[in-house]
């Protein structure tokens, strides 16, 4: 009977991906009016992870079943869902994608009064997906600033928060983000320097792992992919 007694833990495995340079869901992920958009190749993937319910438990034996699988984190389910109501994640997710806005345009010196962006990501929460989303305006907008994409035409993956100053922060559940990158295409993976250790856990073959502490450093490391110069590595 033990083995079945609820636990006040979260399965979690690894979730969708959205292409920000795309649609998701059916809806542009961004739209940018008030200057003139490229038009793009590759991607740019936002990571996700699922999870079982805030109100859910699981067993001691699936918890241990979970514990043993590579492709699934059994955590505490505070660490999860941290305490505090859906306004407050909805406040997180405006926030996040404020920030990314605003990040991408002060690093291509445009003003915010001229060029509007919108962000949609459908059921996808959380502020996680900043860095990819702040890249994809730029793309957009600018891309390598040679003429060509940011991607290289690659399809590149990545989570981190951001800050309107392009400070990349971290985030969690990398471990089954980059299984969920490589599952979905994604070569190269930008990590938060700081989770380097987290995103070396069981890495997917083929995945590339690139450490980025600030949005300059994903847009050197990306033009540096597309000329074959020297790429930080974790």
């Amino acid at each position: 009977m033990v083995a079945f007694a609820p636990l006040p833990f979260t399965k979690t495995w690894p979730g969708a991906t959205a292409n920000a340079l795309g649609s998701y869901q059916g809806n542009q992920v961004v739209t940018i009016t008030g200057a003139p958009v490229r038009a793009t190749s590759g991607s740019l993937l936002v990571t996700t992870i699922l999870a079982t319910g805030p109100k859910e438990s699981i067993s001691l034996e699936a918890a241990l079943q979970g514990w043993l699988d590579p492709k699934v984190a059994v955590l505490p389910r505070d660490s999860v869902y941290p305490q505090g109501d859906m306004s407050q994640a909805r406040q997180e997710v405006v926030q996040s994608q404020d920030s990314a806005t605003a990040a991408a345009l002060s690093y291509l010196h445009l003003s915010p009064d001229q060029v509007k962006v919108s962000v949609n990501l459908g059921d996808i929460g959380g502020p996680s997906g900043g860095q990819m989303l702040t890249l994809a305006i730029i793309d957009k907008l600018a891309g390598n600033n040679k003429g060509g994409d940011l991607t290289g035409g690659r399809d590149i993956a990545g989570t981190g928060t951001i800050d309107a100053n392009g400070d990349i922060g971290t985030v969690g559940g990398v471990a089954l983000k980059t299984q969920a990158a490589a599952r979905d295409g994604a070569t190269v993976f930008l990590v938060p320097r700081a989770e380097c250790a987290d995103a070396k856990v069981n890495t997917p073959p083929g995945l590339r792992l690139v450490p980025v502490n600030t949005l300059s450093d994903s847009v050197a490391a990306l033009n540096a992919l597309g000329s074959g110069g020297p790429v930080p590595s974790c």
